[in-house]
């Protein structure tokens, strides 16, 4: 399973990044909204900070609604670098877009993903990624790991190559149960990823292990 950072905090993607285990970056209008980053010129901008500092898939996401719009959007935001994958959101004119951006070589990330019905729609149309947001199922009073094996086992038997990306991560032991349910990717706040190291036996180990070695000084 690869590890994406969903963020545009430039900080917390190095410090993703310098883990060693970091495939990708995910951001949306929000996140960007959240570091002070208004305008095209601005975002555009910072989009190609992300590409420079991560070699992998960097999602970029379209705030037009329509397919005309959406087109136009994808189109800058693919010249800004190869790695660039238009995120698009799940809307009726998104999978037209998809379909188009998929006949034109353009890799998407097919967003606002609920549903089995929605990820199918977005794979039969070429996405190359699909979001379900696990988080946001959660709220909703249903199990969002449920849809991660659900979408495992049908694009499976289909075929699909549509990679699934687990999106709406709140806990480390999201993390775990994605890659148990068969998820492609995991795109994740840091502090979700670093988690991933805590464990307070490692903690009592590692403190024996240096009060022993002092004994040896």
């Amino acid at each position: 399973m690869k590890f994406f950072i969903d963020t545009a905090n430039l900080a917390q993607i190095k410090e993703a990044s310098e883990l060693g285990i970091l495939d990708g970056v995910t951001t949306n209008p929000s996140l960007m909204a959240k570091e002070g980053i208004k305008g095209e010129e601005a975002i555009m901008q910072h989009y190609k900070t992300i590409c420079e500092m991560v070699d992998g898939d960097i999602s970029a996401e379209v705030i037009s609604t329509d397919f005309e719009g959406m087109i136009a959007e994808g189109k800058k935001l693919v010249a800004i670098h190869k790695n660039i994958v238009v995120k698009v959101p799940m809307i009726k004119d998104g999978i037209k877009a998809i379909k188009w951006f998929t006949e034109n070589g353009i890799r998407t990330n097919c967003t606002l993903i609920f549903s089995a019905g929605q990820a199918i729609l977005a794979a039969k149309a070429g996405a190359s990624y699909v979001s379900p947001f696990i988080g946001r199922i959660d709220d909703s009073g249903w199990d969002g790991m449920d849809l991660i094996h659900q979408l495992s086992q049908i694009f499976s038997v289909q075929g699909y190559k549509t990679e699934i990306l687990a999106a709406s991560i709140r806990n480390p032991n999201h993390i775990i149960k994605c890659a148990e349910a068969g998820a492609d990717v995991c795109t994740c706040p840091l502090d979700s990823i670093l988690g991933l190291l805590k464990h307070p036996l490692t903690d009592i180990g590692l403190a024996k292990f240096l009060e022993d070695a002092k004994k040896f000084a």
